[in-house]
């Protein structure tokens, strides 16, 4: 390869126009080299000396890429990641990385044949609202924690109009949607659990897919997960409860990223990433005499820009990548139906 990694990027809808063409445009590693738009032409518009195809096979004959993105419907991936890297292209696979683990486990043996590089795209891990939890919980300060909560709500009570999101097509509903985001953020921090159990809900008029999921997930050591996702929850929730023998951490869902994205904010901009002000976690702690203190904790900036430094050295160096193979295979262990 190059210096720069050249991308070829599948889709050019909302993820590929605000979640990954402004970061591999500027990050210095990249070169942003092809777009797949079908039927619109706004990539041409937005990078003007980007090759744009029409039909994603025109894309993957295109010998100067080194790495194509993933970002088709779900039920899609394991289809064109399997023809990207059969055709030679290391992949970063959108959440869910696959409808099945069983899909996942053939596309990572795949690429380990070929000699290519499967990575997973979990962008939520550089929320700032996560990244501020785990600097709590990483370190141990609550003690053993004895439960978790982990909440990604939304009100919205219309159907989309993204039919692979709404209709019964596999990988459809709020869990593989939102789920994907949260059960990889208790993965990220508590490892897989040894076992688990569902709850399904249908709520909003005429939908056919879940707009409603929670999944208890049970560790050895007794701590209990539970991850959650409403479609139709009009007031947020705290976003982060842990209990803990030492105290409670509570943190809001706060981080700004997809919002300043959406406004036209750029990822090098100074204020990118950068939490509203009042919105610190709360951190209470009891000490051995039954005080509790109450401490506000400043939020992390989110970046994730800081995806792509990974994708980078996972590509030019060869080294470990934060999302192991093993965290996605036991997300979709619980992800599927």
């Amino acid at each position: 390869m190059d210096k720069k990694i050249k991308v070829g990027l599948m889709a050019y809808g909302m993820s590929g126009k605000i979640f990954h063409a402004p970061f591999i445009n500027a990050h210095e590693g990249f070169e942003l080299a092809a777009i797949t738009e079908r039927s619109k032409n706004e990539a041409v518009k937005d990078y003007p000396n980007v090759t744009i195809y029409k039909e994603i096979e025109q894309l993957l004959n295109d010998d100067r890429l080194d790495l194509v993105i993933i970002n088709t419907p779900n039920y899609t991936h394991y289809e064109y990641a399997k023809a990207a890297i059969n055709a030679g292209k290391n992949v970063l696979i959108e959440k869910p990385f696959s409808v099945t683990k069983t899909e996942a486990e053939e596309l990572f043996s795949l690429g380990f044949r070929k000699g290519l590089k499967v990575l997973a795209f979990q962008n939520r891990r550089f929320d700032s609202d996560f990244l501020s939890v785990q600097k709590v919980i990483g370190p141990g300060k609550l003690g053993k924690i004895s439960e978790a909560h982990i909440r990604f709500d939304r009100y919205r009570n219309e159907i989309s109009a993204k039919s692979f999101k709404e209709d019964q097509v596999p990988g459809s509903g709020v869990f593989y949607d939102l789920g994907a985001h949260i059960v990889d953020q208790a993965i990220a921090l508590f490892g897989i659990p040894s076992e688990f159990i569902k709850t399904y809900g249908k709520y909003r008029k005429e939908t056919e897919v879940d707009d409603y999921a929670q999944a208890h997930l049970k560790y050895p050591n007794g701590l209990n997960v539970f991850v959650t996702c409403n479609m139709l929850v009009v007031h947020q929730q705290p976003a982060f409860i842990f209990y803990g023998e030492n105290g409670t951490l509570i943190k809001n869902r706060t981080d700004v990223q997809e919002s300043q994205l959406l406004a036209g904010i750029k990822p090098l901009d100074s204020k990118y990433g950068v939490e509203e002000e009042n919105q610190e976690g709360v951190l209470y702690t009891i000490d051995k005499n039954g005080k509790v203190s109450k401490e506000l904790l400043p939020s992390e900036k989110g970046n994730y820009m800081l995806l792509f430094d990974e994708v980078y050295k996972a590509l030019k160096e060869d080294g470990d990548y934060f999302v192991k193979q093993n965290d996605i295979l036991g997300q979709l262990s619980i992800l599927e139906k």
